[in-house]
């Protein structure tokens, strides 16, 4: 656990979450600021800074990650009309929080722009 890291404390019970999946190696967590009406971040219970730290060696979990945002978009219902998975890197990337997470966002109609 990197003790500053925000959601290295909520993993750790420290600080409270809606949280909406938790399993060995992941945890999925209503955004206190959403963007969207459905907005969960997904992150690893192993702190990793970001997308850029990721290993070889990771690979699967970088998949797992999807494929739970999958299976939550499913349980949210918002998995038959479409929804948007976002992962910022870095700061200029938008990244806020320094521990990998995805942002699972729908349940309304995305911009198609990006930048």
């Amino acid at each position: 656990m990197a003790e500053e890291c925000i959601f290295c404390r909520i993993i750790a019970g420290e600080i409270p979450a809606d949280i909406v999946f938790q399993d060995e190696d992941f945890l999925a967590f209503r955004d206190i600021m959403p963007k969207a009406p459905t907005h969960v971040l997904i992150i690893p219970k192993t702190h990793i800074t970001s997308v850029a730290e990721l290993t070889e060696e990771q690979q699967r979990l970088a998949g797992r990650l999807i494929m739970i945002a999958k299976n939550l978009a499913k349980k949210e219902g918002i998995a038959r009309k479409g929804y948007r998975l976002v992962v910022n890197c870095g700061p200029e990337g938008g990244q806020l929080v320094p521990h990998l997470h995805l942002h699972l966002l729908g349940g309304r109609q995305m911009d198609a722009r990006l930048g």
